[in-house]
């Protein structure tokens, strides 16, 4: 019998809505996760005390979510760039990386569960004036690698993100990430697959996920022009069949961009769409 798979979504979906009107209507519309944007938290979600922290952690758990980590995070608090060339900027962005660690998990209910940090933000970790492409990318190796301790005793799996190169110019195929999470040797750095951001692989996306299985230990779906699944012509059945395939028991989570449209129907419409895909 087929397992099924986990649905959660990302909150920045819902724009200014509250927490709680959020965590509603995934759950209504049959989501069992939420990811959370931590810029939507606060203008420095790095200073929320204990209360806050435990009031967001409350508001999931009593609305039958779980809280599968965080993603977007360097877009608050302002002025992070992971691969500066101004050590003091690169500096306090690594530090920041490292107090969202405490962050994600101390938003969890369930310790016993790890959660994740998505690292994608690309607008801060591409090249800027006075840094190569390959010098960023061993800022973010060596970045990652004194993080690695800190996550594993968190709980906490920090996940590099390939981003297309129309996005970012660091780290944008998997074999790239990979390289660099094989690097590192920490069970607590590691990737993910993104429908949208797999833009300049060459293989097939389900041999994607075949070959660097070992490491992937999170799943965003979305169009490639970023939509939520079924507004466009991504044929998911064969990235679902495969997940289910190679017994996939983590988030398969929405991360979807177009904010013009009411929410619940993005939602909605998506899980519809996957589900019944399942069912095929």
């Amino acid at each position: 019998m087929k397992r099924p798979l986990r649905f959660a979504a990302c909150n920045e979906i819902f724009g200014r809505r509250t927490l709680a009107e959020s965590c509603r209507i995934l759950r209504e519309t049959g989501y069992t996760g939420i990811e959370i944007a931590p810029f939507t938290l606060a203008p420095d979600p790095t200073t929320l005390d204990a209360s806050e922290r435990a009031a967001v952690r409350d508001t999931i758990a009593a609305h039958d979510l779980e809280f599968v980590g965080l993603h977007w995070i360097l877009a608050a608090p302002a002025g992070l760039h992971a691969t500066s060339a101004d050590k003091e900027q690169r500096e306090r962005t690594w530090r920041a990386l490292d107090a969202f660690l405490d962050l994600s998990a101390d938003l969890n209910a369930k310790p016993e569960h790890s959660t994740v940090i998505v690292f994608g933000s690309p607008k801060q970790r591409g090249t800027m004036p006075g840094v190569t492409p390959e010098q960023a990318r061993e800022m973010m190796r060596d970045g990652l690698a004194r993080l690695a301790p800190h996550a594993e005793e968190r709980n906490v799996q920090i996940l590099l993100e390939p981003l297309s190169k129309a996005q970012c110019d660091v780290v944008n195929t998997l074999a790239e990430a990979v390289a660099i999470v094989s690097e590192i040797g920490s069970a607590a750095i590691q990737t993910m697959f993104d429908v949208h951001n797999a833009a300049d692989e060459t293989l097939a996306h389900t041999e994607l996920l075949r070959r660097y299985w070992p490491h992937i230990r999170h799943i965003h779906v979305n169009e490639m022009d970023g939509r939520e699944p079924g507004q466009g012509d991504y044929d998911f059945a064969p990235l679902l069949s495969t997940l289910e395939a190679l017994d996939y028991h983590r988030w398969v989570s929405l991360e979807a961009f177009d904010f013009s449209r009411d929410p619940r129907e993005v939602v909605a419409g998506a899980f519809t769409h996957l589900t019944q895909l399942q069912l095929l």
